[in-house]
């Protein structure tokens, strides 16, 4: 996979040289670039920003500095084979980014982002080359920060550790909170390692067990009951097909029954009356 950046702070974009991230370009299996907006900028300023149409506080990026960048990237890739690009814009106002979207994400081979500063980038940019390629304007939460550059380290760790190989065990992110599949819409429970006892605190016998039904039993009710703590809106949103006989019993003890009325409002289940959120 190839990984382009383009930031007026190429500095904020270093934690991809370490971890698992930067194992992966050491290994040749994720070529990352950074690049520096102000290289496209023609004034003895640097300027990449100007005041908004229409008045109101803030700056907006500008579109000539943006679509000169992003012409000579795209350039670039193309002439090294990169495959068919993708556009990466992170923004509050964009879609969530989940554990879907990441899996999706994975599968490209050629991602390039686009973080914003200020206001954000005049809307003709991201339009423009809407028509060239596929854009993904994502949110990584319900608040706003500063600029896109944490975004983009959110989004590119969460995707370059679903690639093949990147992983030291290829199975790791099978029981992840989000994991497609069993784990869906579900948060992981919580885990354990040696010693057997710290400070007075042991850990759950069935762990010690050697029992693996059991012990998939817990951690999978466990799962059920952190989700009921943390996100219940994503028990709502399941729907009661994904869920087997067992997985009924331990949501009913935790105050679940299925929601008939709920379902074109895509919710499928609700809180027994009584039951304390």
């Amino acid at each position: 996979m190839r990984l382009d950046v383009v930031t007026i702070f190429p500095e904020y974009l270093e934690p991809l040289n370490v971890s698992l991230v930067g194992k992966a370009r050491a290994r040749g299996q994720l070529g990352v670039h950074v690049h520096d907006l102000r290289a496209w900028t023609y004034d003895r300023h640097n300027t990449v920003d100007d005041t908004p149409y229409g008045g109101g506080p803030g700056m907006v990026m500008k579109t000539e500095p943006w679509g000169d960048a992003l012409d000579t990237v795209l350039a670039d890739g193309y002439e090294a084979g990169s495959g068919e690009p993708a556009l990466i814009v992170p923004t509050p106002s964009g879609r969530p980014f989940t554990q879907e979207l990441a899996v999706q994400l994975s599968e490209r081979p050629w991602l390039i982002f686009a973080p914003a500063r200020y206001e954000g980038i005049d809307r003709r940019v991201v339009d423009e080359y809407a028509t060239r390629m596929p854009v993904y304007e994502v949110s990584i939460g319900d608040y706003v920060l500063a600029g896109g550059e944490a975004a983009v380290l959110v989004v590119t760790e969460a995707v370059a550790r679903l690639l093949p190989g990147v992983l030291g065990n290829a199975e790791s992110h099978r029981d992840d909170s989000f994991a497609l599949g069993a784990m869906a819409n579900l948060l992981e429970g919580p885990v354990h390692t040696k010693p057997p006892r710290w400070r007075g605190r042991g850990i759950p016998d069935v762990l010690l067990s050697g029992h693996h039904g059991k012990i998939a039993r817990w951690r999978r009710d466990e799962a059920l009951r952190r989700t009921t703590e943390n996100r219940p809106d994503l028990i709502e949103r399941c729907d009661p097909a994904a869920f087997d006989k067992k997985d009924r019993e331990m949501l009913s003890i935790l105050g679940w029954q299925p929601d008939p009325d709920g379902e074109p409002y895509g919710r499928f289940w609700r809180r027994t009356p009584g039951m304390e959120e």
